[in-house]
């Protein structure tokens, strides 16, 4: 019932209402899971309101009293009925700003540091009894509130769940972090509940869960975010959780929607140790990474990065911001979300819900004088106008489009309504990647390549003579799946004066990748080619990565 009972007794003896002898024969007298002091309560040697005023004065609480609290419907609308009864508290009022609750338990400090966060920073705290608590519950909120379960499928018993529950979801996120993982996905299925992890791009599963911890565990996380509703389970919500592992920082983005089963939740782990990633960090070899440091480092004009979902173009961005970013330029984002904080740099969020589109934060980011544009993506006509004349006025303009190739870009801006001759002036190069698996390096063992593999990837038996081929083993290191981390594969289009004209003629996309290729561009699949060769990932995660660019 209270967090730290021995100390309450001893308030008790100290203020006269508890002899040791009672004491003594309480610890006699308990019954099962007792303890001496709901013994002491029960057979009348101190009642709670005695002890409440007492907790209350040494706690520096005001004690009140609860017994005929008139019905208000309005109270139920400050503290949600599943977070009243998983606190133990009741709201009583409101004194200008600041909201009245009562507790039972002053000294159950994890309570009082956690309501600020998940109902509102300034609160006024008194204290009652547990019992005029629970009656006073009733009152504001009905019968429901004298059921130990709230409505929906799989809710559990508050009480008797909390503490697990809450344990439960700490270790999941703290085994999501040791594992490098960048989602967590909590998944509803007609019997249990699925845990997995995306560890490398690859969806692991992790654990399984009986359906009946569902609500509790979903309510868990919802009040880790410290916005969403308990209560609605009909549409979906999004939330953030920020929270500390021993030094380290963990930083998720939530998704909670609901499905057949019941609500799914995907965690989305920030990692923000990818903010201070710089170009070779991200597996360009040196002769691509002086390409493309020579690009990112032109005074204007566009360099796009082009991937699918998931490719990791936000991430090449930040590596090319940090790589130009200096004292004397200006640099300003514009993001949809701002996902991490950028030292040193100006984050603009759209919101389009209040007109803050990526077009309106553009024009208002030209009025900042920067050097340096980034645009999370380049997604309509009206966008991609503003980033090309930005770029022709000056400024240099980093974004991403969702293309499979590098030439494929020139084709998707024309699509998307800028005229060929603005495209040729305005873009200075086009960065397509992918993400492929890295072999763990504890582990990886040499290894030979199949006929097929040799014929999917274009090698032939004369290359393999140098070469260093690996393949994954399995240690602790990696959870045996013999990874460790991802790296890029890329192709690198630059837009020279051969390029623009031809992009004013308006060849299409394979006669521009084809002389892309004569002029010495890298495909996907060739890049991927020198790192299987050099014995840093396999066979199979190039083909898998690059199959729309076999040729």
């Amino acid at each position: 019932m209270y967090s730290n009972e021995d100390f309450l007794i001893e308030l008790l003896t100290e203020a006269g209402y508890v002899s040791p002898q009672d004491l003594q024969q309480a610890k006699i007298n308990k019954k099962g899971q007792e303890t001496p002091l709901t013994t002491l309560i029960k057979t009348g040697v101190v009642n709670e309101e005695q002890l409440a005023q007492l907790v209350a004065s040494n706690s520096g609480m005001e004690y009140v009293d609860l017994h005929g609290f008139p019905a208000n419907p309005a109270l139920k609308t400050l503290v949600a009925l599943e977070l009243a009864k998983k606190y133990k508290i009741v709201p009583i009022g409101m004194n200008g700003s600041a909201m009245q609750i009562a507790v039972a338990d002053p000294y159950d400090f994890e309570t009082l540091d956690a309501l600020p966060h998940v109902l509102q920073p300034e609160l006024e705290f008194y204290c009652s009894t547990p019992n005029l608590i629970q009656e006073t519950m009733v009152t504001i909120y009905g019968n429901e509130a004298m059921t130990g379960s709230t409505k929906g499928e799989g809710a559990g018993t508050v009480g008797d769940t909390d503490a697990p529950i809450i344990k439960l979801v700490e270790n999941m996120l703290m085994d999501a972090f040791r594992n490098k993982t960048s989602d967590i996905h909590i998944e509803p299925l007609e019997k249990d509940i699925r845990v997995r992890f995306r560890m490398d791009g690859v969806m692991v599963d992790i654990e399984h869960h009986p359906k009946r911890l569902l609500s509790s565990i979903i309510a868990r996380i919802k009040i880790m975010t410290g916005t969403m509703s308990i209560d609605e389970k009909r549409v979906p919500q999004d939330g953030r959780i920020q929270m500390k592992f021993g030094d380290k920082e963990l930083d998720m983005r939530v998704s909670i929607i609901p499905t057949q089963n019941g609500e799914s939740v995907v965690m989305r782990v920030l990692d923000k140790s990818s903010l201070r990633l710089g170009l070779s960090d991200l597996g360009f070899f040196s002769d691509d990474q002086d390409t493309f440091e020579k690009l990112i480092s032109l005074p204007d004009g566009i360099c796009l990065v082009t991937g699918p979902t998931g490719s990791g173009k936000t991430t090449t961005l930040y590596a090319c911001l940090n790589f130009i970013n200096r004292p004397d330029r200006k640099i300003i984002t514009v993001e949809d979300p701002v996902e991490y904080e950028l030292p040193g740099i100006n984050q603009v969020m759209v919101r389009e819900d209040v007109g803050m589109t990526f077009a309106a934060a553009l024009r208002a980011m030209l009025r900042q004088a920067p050097n340096i544009i980034m645009l999370g993506e380049i997604r309509d006509s009206e966008t991609a106008g503003i980033a090309i004349q930005a770029s022709l006025t000056g400024h240099l303009v980093f974004s991403t489009l969702h293309t499979n190739d590098a030439p494929s870009a020139v084709a998707r801006l024309a699509d998307i309504g800028v005229k060929p001759f603005l495209i040729a002036s305005a873009v200075r190069g086009i960065l397509a990647q992918r993400l492929i698996r890295k072999l763990c390096a504890e582990c990886k063992q040499p290894t030979g390549l199949s006929d097929k593999e040799m014929r999917h990837l274009g090698l032939e038996a004369s290359q393999m003579a140098s070469a260093n081929i690996m393949g994954p083993q399995g240690c602790n290191k990696c959870r045996n799946s013999g990874y460790r981390g991802r790296m890029v594969i890329a192709e690198i289009f630059k837009v020279d004066d051969e390029v623009r004209t031809m992009i004013n003629q308006d060849l299409t996309t394979p006669q521009l990748r084809k002389r892309a290729r004569e002029l010495g561009m890298r495909t996907l699949r060739e890049d991927g080619v020198r790192k299987v060769l050099a014995g840093v990932t396999t066979a199979s995660e190039v083909i898998d990565a690059t199959m729309s660019d076999a040729e």
